[in-house]
């Protein structure tokens, strides 16, 4: 049987990811169709907003190959180009659909390798709610930050798209 909590995760990294392909497409016409927006950073030492891109769709990309049992594999980070961004997050939601784990994948331990000899080993639970879910939001919110600092007219109501469908008048 599925879990809600892998469930709910899919949900949330599904209409996220529409989140980030319209806050792409507001750049993209803020810039006029230039491409040159992908490499705006907030600072010189931090990924510029096409790295974001792709950091963001890793983490439920390597969500749905951790409940496929494939170990996990980053995307390129170097987006220079609108197609790539619109392929990374196509791709990534695509393999999401098809995602699917049961409770017991949540109590297994894992280990992620975080590079320079470095790894985590924790439960599935924690890999989803404590590594992957920060990640995700962390990645998407410094997309939506470059976007703003540079001057797309982008707000709350764009980066909480998600709750649109809820909002009633009084």
């Amino acid at each position: 049987m599925a879990s809600q909590i892998v469930d709910l995760a899919k949900e949330i990294f599904q209409s996220r990811l529409t989140t980030l392909e319209h806050i792409l497409k507001s750049g993209q016409t803020h810039f006029n169709d230039d491409e040159s927006f992908l490499q705006k950073r907030i600072v010189a030492d931090m990924l510029p907003f096409g790295t974001q891109i792709a950091f963001t769709c890793n983490q439920p990309r390597n969500f749905a190959l951790w409940c496929a049992d494939k170990p996990m594999d980053n995307l390129d980070p170097e987006v220079s180009s609108l197609a790539q961004a619109y392929e990374h997050i196509a791709n990534t939601k695509q393999l999401l659909s098809k995602s699917n784990a049961d409770d017991e994948k949540l109590s297994e331990v894992s280990r992620i390798d975080l590079g320079s000899e470095l790894h985590l080993e924790i439960t599935g639970s924690a890999y989803v709610n404590e590594f992957l879910m920060p990640n995700f939001y962390f990645h998407m919110v410094t997309a939506y930050d470059i976007l703003r600092m540079a001057g797309v007219p982008i707000g709350k109501r764009d980066y909480m798209m998600h709750l649109v469908p809820f909002i009633k008048k009084a």
